[in-house]
């Protein structure tokens, strides 16, 4: 069973008794959300975290692994959600529309990373960030114009096929308080995609050309003094990363049956991956799921939270004032200075440390 699970996580066991209980308890309660979590919105907040923990995993592979720091990342995220979203407008609500979508998605990353890469990372970090922004504001910028093709700032909603329809039922009971419809279909489906790509992920960091990417991050000039050509490599990281991005965006417009530019070419949410790398710990992979649950979270629930802090301080007015559910931005931003201060490599970074 050890011997399972290790091939499975690619020898990068957690190394941190409290992060592999964190770990397993958040893969538990990903499995059984919708058994465990009543509600809409429960069930929609563990959606996102799924594809959140692959958007945030691969941007960890450019950020945390190779050290390349891009603002374009959010883009083939857009590319990935836009195909799926145009191709079940034009095609209709089939799985071949949904395949081709992702398909011409997918190699659309390809070449735009592939020439991003080429024309880019042979710059230094500052200058390589600069034109990965300046490409990205461009193409949120075209995504907004093109209406007749993307639906323009309005974006687009679609239809998927009947069986990830919430109207189509398996059953006509209920199985432990749960319907068996289309909704549930469509989240195990994001889920065991997400498992599938995190597993992946995992792979190729592990790898020998994990390893490279990682001389290349400590020491650039030292790895290809040694013989490895560094543009290479630097350049299939970023495509490889492009390419995950691309699959979670696919995945948030089959969740959403929506897509627009705030949706996921937002430069919101490009900041926002960037504090779940750095609260979950960059350069670890298993901190893309720590930091992309624990961002999720305290995003959907901390108005709750202030909600029910404020209504039991009344009898305080300046302390109620103070927990105001419309000052959540306040102190989400106060918690996420207070992790990096307390966390600087990261909840994962932390445990491991405390560990050896």
């Amino acid at each position: 069973m050890n011997s399972t699970m290790n091939r499975l996580l690619s020898h990068d066991l957690p190394r941190s008794r409290v992060l592999a209980v964190l770990l397993v308890a958040l893969l538990l309660a990903l499995a059984f959300a919708p058994f465990i979590f009543t509600g809409v919105k429960a069930l929609d907040v563990a959606a996102k975290v799924l594809v959140f923990v692959v958007l945030v995993a691969s941007f960890d592979l450019l950020l945390g692994f190779t050290g390349i720091v891009s603002f374009a990342h959010t883009m083939f995220f857009g590319i990935g959600a836009y195909g799926i979203a145009i191709a079940t407008t034009r095609m209709g609500p089939t799985w071949g529309a949904l395949g081709v979508g992702l398909a011409a998605s997918l190699a659309v990353s390809f070449f735009l990373s592939l020439a991003v890469g080429l024309f880019s990372l042979r710059v230094r970090a500052i200058f390589f960030a600069m034109i990965t922004l300046a490409v990205a504001s461009a193409f949120q910028t075209l995504a907004s114009q093109l209406s007749d093709l993307t639906g323009g700032e309005d974006g687009l909603t679609f239809k998927l096929p009947d069986w990830l329809s919430p109207s189509f039922e398996f059953a006509e009971k209920p199985f432990l308080g749960v319907n068996l419809d289309g909704r549930l279909l469509c989240y195990y489906l994001l889920f065991f995609t997400a498992l599938i790509l995190f597993l992946a992920l995992l792979r190729i960091v592990n790898s020998p050309f994990g390893r490279v990417l990682q001389a290349i991050r400590e020491n650039e000039f030292r790895a290809e003094a040694i013989g490895y050509r560094v543009v290479v490599y630097r350049t299939t990281s970023s495509i490889l990363s492009a390419l995950f991005a691309c699959m979670a965006g696919a995945m948030l417009a089959v969740w959403l049956r929506y897509n627009g530019p705030d949706t996921s070419l937002s430069f919101e949410i490009m900041m926002d991956v960037l504090l779940m790398v750095v609260i979950g710990g960059m350069g670890t992979v298993y901190g893309a799921a720590i930091g992309a649950a624990l961002f999720m979270v305290a995003q959907s629930y901390l108005q709750d939270l202030l909600k029910l802090g404020s209504d039991a301080a009344s009898s305080l007015p300046w302390l109620a004032a103070l927990l105001s559910p419309d000052r959540w931005l306040l102190w989400l931003g106060l918690l996420f200075v207070l992790s990096v201060y307390y966390f600087p490599t990261g909840v994962v970074g932390r445990l491991r440390a405390s560990r050896a």
